[in-house]
This record gives C-alpha cells, structure tokens and sequence, in this order.
C-alpha cells in the first residue's frame, strides 16, 4: 500500500509537470530526428584535392565520387592548403609523385590517400592488361613465324617484353601533425571547448535558478543593487572560475594527451574565455524559464546536445542545404571553428575575427535578454 501511494504521488506530479513530460518525450525524438538528418547528408563525403602537373591518366584514374579536383596555377601547396582550405595538393615530377595533405581532419586525409592508392593500382592492372594484351599479339605473331618457318629457314625472333608499365613512387608530407595523428587529435580542440561551455552553462544555470528559489534573488532586488551589477557580478566571478578551469583542460591536454599546439596559447584561452561568458550569459537566461533544478537539466538535450553535431564533428558543408544555416546559430559552431583553426593549423586571431565577432554578439545578446528578463523578479 505504500509503495503504490508513492507511485501516485510520482504519477500526479509529473502529470502536473507539463514541461518536464513534454522534454521527456518530445527532446529524445527531436534529438533522435536531428541525428537522422544529419547523418543522412554525410554519407557521400567529398574532399578537395589540388593537382599540379600530374599526368592526365592519374588524374582520371582518381574517384571522383569521393575528390573534387581542382586543377592550380604555380602557388605553393601549403599556400593552397592553407587559403582554399584544400584536403591535400598532389603534384609530379617524373615518376614521383608528391602529396602535401592538410591533415587538419584525418578522415579527409585518408580519402586522399586511399583514393590515391586506389588509382595507382588501377593504373598498374590496366598497364598489365596492356601488357598481356601485347604479349598474347606477340605469340600469336609468334606461332603463325614458327609455322611459316616450318617449310623453310626463316629465322624466328622471340617476343620482346613490353616496358609499358605504370609504376609511381609517392612521397606523402603532412601540412599539421604528422602521419601518426589520429582522429583524437582532429576531435580534441572540439572537446576543449564544448566542456567548457557545457559546464559553465550548467553551473550558472543552477547557481542563478537557486537563488531564486531560495529568495536570495529576490532579496538582492528589493535593494539598490542594479539588474546590471548583478548579472555583471554573477559573469566576472563565475569567468574567472572558467579562467582556471580552461588553464587545467589545456594544461592537462598539454602535459597527458602530448598534443601539439601550432598557434598561440594566448589565443586559446581567449577563446575559451568568449565561450565560457557566452555559456554563462545564456545560462543565466535559460535558468530563467525553469522552476526547478530538474528542470534546468532538462534544457541540456534542447540547448547543448544539438550544438554537438555541428561543431565540425560532421562537415557542415556536406549536410543538407537547409541543415547548413543552422549551424550559425550556435556559439559552439564558432567557438569549435576558432579552437581548431589555432590549434590544429596554427591560424592567428587576425584570421579567425569572424568566430570572434561571431562570439561576442551572441554574449552581447544573451546579457541583453537576461536584463530583460531581470525585471520580472523586481518587486519594489
């Protein structure tokens, strides 16, 4: 009996908990549907290889189902790579060919080189086709000799061995990392800074949705205090624990994981720093529209989750055209974009401004909304 009195109270609160039964059953198939669309569209991956001099049989032997092609003038491979954002550049001399890969993403890496590989050995069996083709010609020419020399003293040549064979040596050189980078190294800039800004965001959330609950805020509000010196307050004492927070990820990173950062460190906590606000401010007004603890955690599958999928986990060039756009609604998009740029191709903050603006407009808009939103629990 009892226990059956404890399963109709939990029945009765959570049927009055409209919000709660509505992201229980709703979030699991929006995010279920989200994952649907987006691995749909990546499922005919496409990289871009520049090509320089290379033979036109290589060039046709390439599959262009996975390469674009991109026949390029005399600049340097790693100016390609580094301005057109190129997977690889593929260039020959003689029999050597040469291939500079970008190696910013290993799974791009390994398109180039499996269809390169791919394309040699498909050279190598048509020049041996060629070859037996030529050869089996020759016995034939061979045989009708040696017949024709039967009735008299014609003198028979043996067929000469054809040289037409199609052998390349390919030397392959890395533009970032090194052939031993592994898809940890192209996903670990990407982790940095969603851990940063989901652990921001949901300790703000909380700490700001308890002190409502508790009547702290209240009480804050019924003083002179300004809505603006509260939230500032709330965004400078939290960010410098993010400050220390960003110092041991990337120290750990550092030091545990040996990863190798080309740009300047600087800059990535910069970054991380404009996400972690970001993550604050919208923290902060997202605890505005729950009631409970419960329910902040219940925003984590709307708010976090999607910004996942479209921080360069999946390209967001490869997903369908009405998937793309969405992607620049989201901070991580940016903050990911940035991290990745300094860390994996050493760009510098002068490239990278757009995810910079990009950051503090979403920050200037979330502060702004939460100074809005602030007035509803002034009372006096």
């Amino acid at each position: 009996m009892r226990i059956n009195a404890m399963i109709s109270r939990i029945f009765k609160e959570m049927i009055r908990d409209k919000r709660t039964l509505a992201l229980m059953f709703i979030a699991p198939l929006f995010i279920m549907t989200l994952i649907f669309f987006l691995f749909q569209s990546n499922t005919n991956t496409k990289v871009d290889l520049g090509v320089r001099g290379v033979a036109t049989p290589i060039v046709k032997a390439l599959d262009t189902d996975r390469i674009r092609i991109h026949h390029v003038g005399h600049e340097k491979p790693t100016t390609l790579i580094k301005n057109r954002d190129y997977a690889g550049v593929l260039t020959q001399k003689g029999d050597k060919l040469t291939l500079l890969l970008a190696n910013a993403d290993q799974s791009q890496s390994a398109i180039v080189k499996q269809t390169l590989q791919a394309a040699t050995i498909k050279l190598k069996m048509q020049a041996a086709a060629t070859a037996i083709k030529t050869q089996a010609a020759a016995l034939q020419k061979l045989a009708s000799a040696l017949k024709q020399a039967s009735h008299g003293a014609a003198q028979v040549s043996p067929p000469q061995p054809s040289s037409a064979t199609a052998s390349y040596q390919i030397t392959t050189h890395y533009r970032y990392g090194s052939a031993n980078s592994t898809y940890f190294d192209t996903l670990l800039p990407i982790l940095i800074g969603f851990i940063v800004f989901f652990f921001v965001f949901l300790i703000s959330g909380i700490a700001l949705l308890r002190e409502r609950t508790t009547g702290t805020l209240y009480r804050l509000l019924a003083t002179p205090v300004r809505r603006g010196e509260i939230i500032g307050g709330y965004l400078l004492g939290y960010g410098i624990f993010a400050l220390v927070q960003t110092i041991l990820i990337v120290g750990y990173t550092l030091l545990v994981f040996k990863i190798e950062i080309l740009g300047n460190i600087g800059a990535i906590f910069l970054i991380n720093l404009l996400l972690a606000l970001t993550a604050l401010s919208l923290g902060l007004l997202i605890s505005t529209f729950a009631n409970t603890e419960f329910q902040m955690l219940q925003f984590i599958p709307l708010v976090v989750i999607p910004q996942i999928f479209f921080t360069g986990l999946i390209p967001v060039n490869q997903m369908l055209g009405w998937l793309q756009p969405i992607a620049r609604l989201m901070p991580l998009y940016y903050g990911a974009n940035a991290l990745t740029g300094i860390i994996t191709k050493g760009q510098s903050l002068s490239v990278l401004y757009p995810d910079i603006i990009a950051l503090l407009g979403f920050f200037l808009l979330f502060l702004s909304l939460n100074l809005i939103t602030m007035r509803q629990y002034r009372q006096v």
